[in-house]
C-alpha cells in the first residue's frame, strides 16, 4: 500500500507544488486548505492510514501550532514536516519543541523536500521496528503490531482475538514461513497472560533421543550426559505460554506424555520421583496435514483432538498481496540498520514485481529476499537489478 502524505496549507498553488513534490517521491497526497479540515482528515479511521503531514505554520483559521498541539496526543509518532515563511530561529525552535520533526522555510527547493520526507519515514519506520522488537521480548506483542491488513486475514485476526480472551489450547495450521509463530506471540500479548513468559520449541529441530529431556526437563545424573538438573520447556513457560512450532514432528512415545502433561497440567521429569505441576497457555503450529498423519497412524488421534481444539488457518503469503509492501518496508528498515546500510526504499515497479510474485516460502522468503537485496544495492533505492531470481 503507497503511503499518504498529508499537505496543510491554505495557499492551493503552495499545494500543487508540494503535490508534484511528494508523488515524485512515489507517495500518495491527501490536501487539507486549512488547520480544522486538516484535523478532520486525520480523524480515524482514515487519519490512521496517513503516514507524514507537510504543514504550513500560518493558516487563518488552526494555525500549525494548533494542530500540533491537538495531533500530539493522538498520533505522538506521526512525522510531521513545518515549512513557513517566516525562518526565524524562534520560529524553528517554538516548532520542534511542538512536535515538528523537521523544519523548512519558504520556498523550499524539491530536492531538500524530498530528502526530508525520506528522512521523516525512514526514522519513524525505525522506531516503529524497534517498538515491535521491544513489545516481542517483554510479551507485549498484539493483533495491532502485526502487519495483516489483507481482507483474508480477517477471519484468523478475528477467532486470534478471541481465543486470546480464553485459555483454550490453539492449533495454528499453515504452511511454512507464513507467520504462525508471531500470530502466537499477538494471541499471547492480547491475552491474561501478556508479559509473562513465551517460550518456544521447534519439535521438528530436537534429536529424538532429546525431546523428553527438552520438553519435560530432568534430574541430574538421569542419563549419561546429564551433568546438571534441566528444568525443561514445560516449567520454563509455567505462567506463561508454550509454543510448540511443527508439532507434528514429536515421536510417538513423547506424544503420550504430551497428552498426559496437557491433561493433568503436570510433567515427569526424566528421572525424577514426582511429578511437576505447571500452569501453561499451550499453543501448537504444523503445516502438515494433521488428519492425515491421524488416519496413517504417525500421530495420535487423541492427541490430536487436544491439540485442535480451537484451530485457526494462517493464509500463505501469496494470497495476502496487500501485506507484501507493508512487510517489505519493515525488513528494508530492519537490514538497512542492522548492515549500516542508507536505503530510503524500493522502486514502485519492483515492489509491484514482488507483490505479483507466488512466494512459495512465504513471509521468510520474502525477508530473505530483502535481506539479500540491502546488502547487494548498489544505490539507496531497491530496484529489480536486486532481485534477480525473482524476476527470473
Amino acid at each position: 500500500m503507497t503511503k499518504k502524505v498529508l499537505i496543510v496549507d491554505d495557499d492551493p498553488v503552495q499545494r500543487r507544488l508540494l503535490e508534484e513534490i511528494v508523488k515524485r517521491s512515489g507517495l500518495e497526497c491527501i490536501e487539507a486548505s486549512g488547520g480544522k479540515e486538516a484535523l478532520e482528515r486525520l480523524a480515524p479511521p482514515a487519519g490512521q492510514e496517513i503516514s507524514l503531514v507537510i504543514l504550513d505554520l500560518v493558516m487563518p483559521d488552526l494555525d500549525g501550532m494548533g494542530v500540533l498541539e491537538k495531533l500530539r496526543p493522538q498520533y505522538p509518532n506521526l512525522p510531521v514536516i513545518v515549512q513557513t515563511a517566516n525562518g526565524s530561529i524562534g520560529t524553528a525552535v517554538s516548532a520542534m519543541r511542538a512536535g515538528a520533526d523537521d523544519f523548512a522555510v519558504k520556498p523550499v527547493s524539491p530536492e531538500r523536500l524530498m530528502v526530508s520526507i525520506r528522512n521523516a519515514l525512514k526514522v519513524n519506520a525505525l522506531e516503529s521496528e524497534l517498538s515491535r522488537t521491544l513489545k516481542q521480548s517483554k510479551g507485549a506483542f498484539t493483533f495491532e503490531d502485526l502487519i495483516a491488513t489483507s481482507p483474508v486475514m480477517s477471519q484468523s485476526l478475528k477467532l486470534g482475538k478471541r481465543a486470546a480472551r480464553s485459555n483454550i489450547p490453539i492449533l495454528l495450521e499453515g504452511e511454512s514461513g507464513s507467520g504462525k509463530e508471531v500470530f502466537a506471540r499477538a494471541i499471547q500479548g492480547s491475552g491474561e497472560r501478556r508479559g509473562k513468559p513465551f517460550i518456544t520449541v521447534n519439535c521438528g529441530a530436537i534429536p529424538e533421543n532429546l525431546v523428553e529431556s527438552i520438553l519435560f526437563g530432568h534430574e541430574k545424573g538421569a542419563f549419561t550426559g546429564a551433568g546438571e538438573k534441566h528444568k525443561g520447556k514445560f516449567v520454563e513457560a509455567s505462567g506463561g505460554t508454550l509454543f510448540l512450532d511443527e508439532v507434528s514432528e514429536l515421536p510417538l512415545d513423547t506424544q503420550v506424555k504430551l497428552l498426559r502433561a496437557i491433561q493433568e497440567g503436570e510433567v515427569d521429569p526424566v528421572g525424577a520421583k514426582h511429578p511437576v505441576k505447571v500452569d501453561i497457555r499451550l499453543i501448537s503450529a504444523t503445516n502438515r496435514d494433521m488428519i492425515k498423519l491421524v488416519t496413517e497412524g504417525k500421530f495420535r488421534e487423541d492427541l490430536y483432538y487436544r491439540l485442535n481444539v480451537f484451530p485457526i488457518m494462517i493464509p500463505p503469503l501469496r494470497r495476502r498481496p496487500d501485506d507484501i509492501p507493508a512487510l517489505v518496508e519493515l525488513f528494508i528498515t530492519r537490514f538497512a540498520a542492522e548492515e549500516g546500510r542508507k536505503i530510503a526504499g524500493i522502486m514502485p515497479d519492483a515492489l509491484e514485481m514482488l507483490k505479483a510474485y507466488d512466494w512459495p516460502g512465504n513471509v521468510r522468503q520474502l525477508e530473505n529476499a530483502i535481506f539479500r537485496a540491502v546488502v547487494l544495492a548498489d544505490g539507496d533505492i531497491l530496484t529489480k537489478t536486486e532481485f534477480p531470481q525473482i524476476a527470473a
